[in-house]
C-alpha cells in the first residue's frame, strides 16, 4: 500500500469523523484538507463514501440500544412509531432537494471561497440564535420525544440548507432546531439521529454513481480511512454529548468566522484552490 495514499486517508477519515457531527461542515473541511493535500479527484470522491459509511457506523453504534428499540416497537409502540416517522418527515426535504440540485451545486459551489463565505454566515446565525436561547432559556420542545411532525417538518428544511457546503449537515439541524424550539439536547440528539438516513442514503446514492471507480487495490487505504472516521465520529459523539451539558454553541460561531476569513486570506494569497 501507498504510505503517503495511507497517510492522507488517515488524515482526512479523522477530519470526516470530528467534523460530521459538529456544527463545522464536514464536506466544507474536506474540500479545504483535501484541496491542500491535492487529494480532490473523482477517486477522492469514491473514498468520501468509506470514510461517511465509517462515520454513519460510530453514530449507528453508540445509539444502537434506542434504534433497536425503536425498530421493534415501530407496530406496537406509538412512541417509536411517532420518532420513526419524525426521522422520516426530517430526512425527506433533503432529500428530494438533494436530487434535483446536487448536480449545480457540486459545479459551483465546491470550492474554498464559496465554503469560507458559507463558514461565516453560518458562524454568525450560531451567534444569533444562542443570543436568542440565552434570552429565552425555557425550550418548548424539551425532549426529542416532544416533537411533532410540524417540528420534524421544520428541521427536515433547515437541513436541506446544508446542501450549500460549508453551512455543515448537523449545524443547520442543530442550530435549525433550537430556532425552532428545541432544547440544545434534544436538537443535538436528533441531529444524530437524522444522520442516520440521510448518511446512508448520501452512501448508497454515490456508491451507485461512482461505481464504476470502485477497485479492489483501494480497499487497504479505504478501510484506513473509514476506520479512522468511524473511531473519531465515535469519540467526538461522546465528547459533544459532555460539552453541551455545560455549553453552548458560540465557540463553533467563532471558530466558523475565523476559519472562513483564514480560508479567504489563503485564496487571496493563491494557497489554495
Amino acid at each position: 500500500m501507498d504510505l503517503t495514499l495511507a497517510f492522507k486517508a488517515f488524515l482526512l477519515g479523522i477530519v470526516e469523523g470530528f467534523t460530521e457531527f459538529l456544527p463545522i461542515s464536514s464536506t466544507g473541511h474536506l474540500i479545504l484538507v483535501g484541496s491542500m493535500l491535492d487529494f480532490n479527484d473523482d477517486k477522492a470522491k469514491v473514498f468520501e463514501i468509506a470514510i461517511q459509511s465509517g462515520a454513519l457506523l460510530a453514530v449507528c453504534w453508540e445509539y444502537r440500544a434506542r434504534i433497536m428499540e425503536t425498530v421493534s416497537g415501530l407496530f406496537s409502540d406509538a412512541a417509536a412509531r411517532r420518532f420513526a416517522i419524525n426521522i422520516f418527515i426530517a430526512f425527506l426535504p433533503l432529500a428530494v432537494l438533494g436530487l434535483l440540485f446536487i448536480k449545480a451545486i457540486k459545479a459551483f459551489l465546491f470550492a474554498p471561497v464559496p465554503v469560507a463565505l458559507a463558514f461565516i454566515i453560518g458562524g454568525f446565525i450560531i451567534l444569533i440564535v444562542e443570543a436568542r436561547a440565552k434570552a429565552e432559556p425555557a425550550a418548548r420542545v424539551p425532549t426529542m420525544d416532544d416533537m411533532s411532525p410540524l417540528d420534524a417538518l421544520k428541521v427536515g428544511l433547515l437541513q436541506a440548507v446544508s446542501l450549500i457546503p460549508g453551512t455543515s449537515r448537523s449545524g443547520a439541524s442543530i442550530i435549525g432546531g433550537m430556532w425552532i424550539g428545541m432544547s440544545r439536547k434534544a436538537a443535538t440528539e436528533f441531529s444524530f439521529f437524522l444522520a442516520i438516513p440521510t448518511l446512508f442514503g448520501a452512501t448508497a446514492y454515490s456508491m451507485y454513481k461512482y461505481r464504476d471507480l470502485f477497485s479492489a487495490d483501494d480497499i487497504p487505504w479505504f478501510g484506513t480511512g473509514a476506520v479512522a472516521a468511524f473511531v473519531s465520529a465515535f469519540l467526538c459523539v461522546r465528547w459533544l454529548l459532555h460539552f453541551i451539558s455545560r455549553h453552548d454553541f458560540r465557540v463553533f460561531g467563532w471558530y466558523r468566522i475565523v476559519v472562513g476569513l483564514l480560508i479567504l486570506g489563503a485564496a487571496w494569497f493563491g494557497w489554495t484552490h
